[in-house]
């Protein structure tokens, strides 16, 4: 029978080669001897078999230690709990990463690797990751009462758009990037409208507080690294406090009074100085036109000048006579009053008012017969008379000459 058989009775610490009694292999002190091997192991398969519930208990309540005893776990469930184990890692482990993701990759808390699409590898617990979409166009709002530069308390609503631009900044360089953009947003507008009048901020100065609002956050961004930008700010409608609101209405509406009646002042000025121009270019041709015939006038007056003056040259009498007859024409020829010669040798000079004749519609017709005058013209009218003799003495002074 073996030393450490089952059963051996009292005598088997006599024939325990370890055995405290006697001095076989040494005196140990009285101290025990190593533990039994198999006792260890029965101990380790009662312990997982009570874990798992599939131990037998004996009689007394004790596990039943006899080599008929109880049966240990089968080795394919074993297997079966380290493939479940093992899927269970690959599952974990193996992730996509989609075409607007980025991943950060720790390996024992520290960055190792930014990996982007595409389907990738990492162990956990070893390693730990960080997904984020860093092509998403994120959005928030916030409001608040602020001071502006003449010191009138406005309520300014501000929608801040953004994205993810350095994802490692972002998962590393700050415990909680959002909050950080939202503390950055309230100090950049409130830094901005306390530097603009309330008239700008109520009115037409809401772009240009947006463009300034929207680079100087990007800069505190930039300075905390947080990985985010800034993709556009919108500062909405602003509104004065509800004790004020009537008040700061009748300014709005002033100022869109004013905005109107500049409006309506210059488009008629747009439509005054067109036609003021017109008219001055028209009389500036008009001039011109002017000036050119005066000349061409001049020029032709000269011409034919120099054309009589030849012809006067060749024949002085005839042309004075011809003049004379033009002017005479021209002059009697507007005029209503015909004055008739007697004929050569006689003195007699007709007057024929034909004005008066006309007027009287024209029922009386002179007769005239030899060298007799008219009797209605030599009786009725005295100053008629007197002005046919003066032109009968400039006739006949002209004949002299």
């Amino acid at each position: 029978m073996a030393w450490n058989e089952p059963g051996g009775g009292n005598n088997s610490n006599d024939q325990d080669p370890w055995g405290s009694g006697g001095n076989r292999g040494g005196n140990r002190g009285g101290k025990q001897g190593p533990p039994d091997l198999d006792e260890a192991l029965r101990k380790l398969q009662d312990s997982l078999n009570n874990l798992f519930g599939s131990g037998k208990r004996s009689g007394n309540g004790g596990s039943d230690r006899g080599g008929s005893g109880g049966s240990g776990i089968p080795g394919w469930i074993w297997g079966l709990a380290l493939i479940l184990v093992l899927g269970f890692w690959a599952f974990k482990a193996v992730y996509m990463v989609d075409e607007q993701e980025q991943a950060v990759i720790l390996r024992f808390g520290e960055y190792n690797r930014t990996v982007g699409s595409g389907l990738h590898l990492y162990f956990p617990p070893v390693e730990s990751k960080f997904q984020r979409n860093v092509t998403q166009v994120r959005s928030y709002r916030q409001k608040g009462q602020m001071l502006t530069e003449d010191e009138n308390i406005v309520e300014v609503p501000v929608a801040i758009q953004y994205r993810i631009s350095n994802l490692e900044n972002f998962v590393l360089k700050v415990e909680d990037p959002e909050t950080s953009l939202r503390h950055a947003t309230e100090s950049a507008v409130r830094h901005v409208v306390g530097s603009t009048p309330m008239h700008q901020v109520l009115t037409e100065g809401r772009e240009q507080m947006a463009v300034e609002v929207t680079e100087r956050l990007q800069r505190y961004l930039d300075a905390y690294n947080t990985g985010i930008t800034v993709t556009q700010v919108n500062i909405e409608n602003a509104q004065a406090p509800a004790e004020v609101q009537d008040a700061f209405d009748d300014v709005i509406r002033a100022k869109e009074d004013e905005v109107r009646a500049r409006n309506q002042a210059e488009a008629y000025a747009n439509g005054v100085i067109p036609e003021a121009r017109g008219r001055a270019q028209r009389m500036l041709e008009e001039a011109s036109g002017y000036h050119d015939e005066v000349i061409a006038r001049a020029e032709g007056e000269a011409k034919r000048f120099d054309l009589l003056l030849e012809q006067y040259q060749a024949s002085p009498g005839v042309l004075r006579e011809r003049m004379y007859l033009d002017a005479m024409q021209d002059v009697l020829s507007s005029t209503s009053k015909v004055m008739v010669s007697g004929g050569e040798g006689s003195n007699n000079l007709l007057y024929l008012p034909l004005d008066k004749m006309m007027g009287q519609g024209g029922s009386a017709s002179p007769s005239v017969s030899g060298s007799s005058s008219l009797p209605s013209a030599s009786q009725g009218d005295s100053s008629a008379s007197r002005s046919t003799s003066s032109q009968q003495r400039d006739l006949r002074s002209r004949e002299s000459r």
